[in-house]
């Protein structure tokens, strides 16, 4: 019981701090909380199911079309949902524009695939006898997914010159636009990169937690935990918090099942929200009065 908790907590809660990561860069270029998050998840099962199955192609083929679908997914939603919302005075439109937008593409999704949750198809053929069959691939998968990720994002914030500008704009857009840094076109950008991570969740996760438009809905909460847990606009945060999250909804789903489970998760997340409303890895924000 004890190794069946921690390889699906771990899995489980790599694919929600994979879409805590996707709201976080879309956030932390815009200062808007997109609800398209969890609707960039729940593509990528549906569209990796839809190539592989459906059309034959091979898992890599599949893979790189997920991603690039996530991309263009995300650069659709920053100009259609969040930039007219920036212009306007009321800023805080974005909740109804971004929720609208994801409600739409599930309900598109609903009618050209299906309704009822596909089988995700093995990527890769191992033997479950060797050494590297030891790990079901559907636990390892959303781990090296979520590690890669985090490596990769903190290689281009840290050790780049177009991740530095990222940062600029994160921290004051006001000031950056003054220096002469593209907002809209590093916005954009940054848009593409959460578009591909949350496409990234979703195709890894998916053997996991099937293909299923349903898996809209429960990505965009269990991966707003993160980010609440872990502190608005922290990565590394988001990765404590999801895989925190992801351990203990298995433990309590083995220890208490079903809605009591969630009772739990949701009790242990007010708690700690109560506690330190900044977040496990956020910093208290001083203010001067």
């Amino acid at each position: 019981m004890f190794v069946s908790i921690v390889s699906y907590g771990l899995a489980v809660g790599a694919v929600y701090a994979l879409i805590g990561i996707t709201y976080n860069v879309m956030f932390s270029a815009s200062r808007v909380f997109s609800f398209t998050a969890g609707m960039l998840g729940m593509l990528g099962g549906v569209l990796g199911a839809l190539f592989i199955n459906k059309m034959g192609m091979n898992a890599v083929l599949a893979f790189m079309l997920v991603l690039a679908c996530g991309a263009a997914m995300g650069i659709v939603t920053e100009i259609l949902t969040v930039r007219p919302v920036l212009k306007s005075i009321e800023q805080h439109l974005y909740v109804l524009s971004t929720l609208a937008f994801a409600l739409m593409i599930q309900q598109v999704t609903a009618i050209e695939y299906n309704t009822e949750p596909q089988p995700f198809p093995v990527l890769f053929p191992i033997d479950p006898n060797s050494w590297l069959g030891i790990v079901d691939q559907k636990f390892w998968l959303p781990v090296l997914a979520c590690i890669v990720t985090i490596l990769g994002l903190e290689f281009l914030y840290r050790r780049t010159l177009i991740g530095r500008a990222f940062l600029a704009i994160a921290e004051d857009s006001y000031a950056a636009r003054a220096l002469g840094l593209p907002e809209t076109r590093l916005r954009m950008a940054s848009y593409a990169i959460a578009g591909v991570i949350g496409a990234l969740a979703g195709f890894t996760g998916a053997q996991m937690l099937l293909a299923f438009i349903g898996n809209q809905a429960i990505l965009n909460f269990y991966g707003f935990v993160p980010v609440a847990l872990g502190g608005m606009g922290s990565n590394r945060g988001a990765v404590i918090g999801g895989i925190a999250l992801g351990l203990f909804q298995q433990a309590a789903n083995f220890l208490v099942g079903g809605i009591f489970a969630s009772v739990a998760v949701f009790a242990v997340f007010i708690v700690v929200l109560l506690l330190r409303p900044e977040g496990l890895a956020g910093a208290a924000t001083a203010r001067r009065v």
